[in-house]
């Protein structure tokens, strides 16, 4: 019989400090205005003495407290980051140790697609039968390697932490999953550290992110729904990766996908990495619009360039 990846439980946590658009218009060349314009941002949350394992933990609380499973029952924790606390051990060990879980735990970096690769990841091991109940978390401090002078990466990033608690179920759950990454686009997003003892900060190309971010999603999304023998008429929800709003709505314009039917946070939560698409799934189940049964479809795309899709019967 084949076992699904079904997901039984979200959560997720945000710092309590807010940066509004109108902070930003005080330390750089820009208005509200103009961000909102331009990336559907109004405010972001940024921590002040958290760590990514901080943020991680509460976020991981909540999922295992709507699945109803305690920490002794988790088999296995990814945690996707591209902000770990420490260059080792891995943040996701830390998170196992303050959750009090004796489980293979590991760190998986695919920057803003790190989500979708942590649920493939899991997908497998749940598929194969070596695992039942796996912890999949995005957890992100963007915010400690932005340039705040930097007025092309300061107004997108922030922090947050998403979670959802999978097991394994004979019926429903992960549906399909495709990852692709082609590193030759390097220089169009990346931190410009020079060694491990280097923390740099983000350096970005927007216009050319922008145009391989949309052609990317938008063929992704043909690509999983023909994969699929679907139309976008059978997807209840899109949750894409919160970077911005231009290129979510050009994503779901090529698929004829209204946005009504796209759940987005991008405009509260800015964008945090692999903890975006957590983070709004999370928002979209606990105000009543995710549903069970409903087919949700998942995208994110990360520097270097790394992205992919899941499709899940939630």
């Amino acid at each position: 019989m084949k076992r699904f990846a079904r997901i039984i439980g979200t959560g997720s946590y945000l710092p309590s400090k807010i940066v509004t658009n109108l902070d930003l218009e005080k330390t750089l060349d820009t208005t509200d205005e103009w961000i909102t314009a331009r990336t559907g941002i109004k405010e972001r949350r940024i921590v002040t003495d958290e760590s990514t394992c901080d943020l991680a933990l509460e976020a991981s609380k909540n999922a295992l407290e709507m699945a109803e499973i305690s920490p002794s029952k988790i088999d296995l924790i990814i945690l996707a980051t591209t902000t770990p606390d420490k260059i080792f051990p891995a943040t996701a060990t830390m998170l196992q140790d303050r959750l009090g879980a004796s489980c293979p735990a590991f760190d998986l970096q695919a920057v803003c697609a790190g989500f979708v690769f942590a649920l493939s990841t899991a997908q497998q091991y749940i598929e194969n039968g070596s695992f039942k109940n796996i912890l999949v978390v995005g957890s992100e401090t963007m915010s400690k390697i932005v340039d705040w002078n930097d007025r092309s990466t300061a107004i997108l990033f922030a922090d947050g932490a998403g979670a959802v608690l999978i097991s394994s179920d004979n019926a429903t759950g992960i549906k399909h999953s495709k990852l692709y990454s082609d590193g030759s686009f390097l220089s169009s997003l990346h931190v410009n550290n020079n060694g491990i003892n280097d923390l740099g900060t983000i350096e970005m190309l927007g216009n050319e992110v922008f145009k391989i971010a949309v052609n990317r999603l938008s063929d992704l999304a043909e690509e999983t729904l023909k994969d699929c023998n679907m139309t976008s008429d059978e997807i209840t929800w899109m949750v894409p990766h919160q970077a911005n709003i231009r290129i979510i709505k050009a994503v779901a314009k090529r698929i004829n996908l209204p946005m009504s039917k796209v759940i987005q946070t991008l405009d509260t939560h800015g964008n945090t990495s692999a903890a975006s698409i957590p983070l709004a799934l999370d928002v979209g189940v606990r105000d009543g619009r995710i549903k069970k049964g409903d087919m949700l479809l998942f995208e994110g795309i990360g520097g270097g360039f790394s992205w992919g899709s899941v499709l899940v019967e939630y």
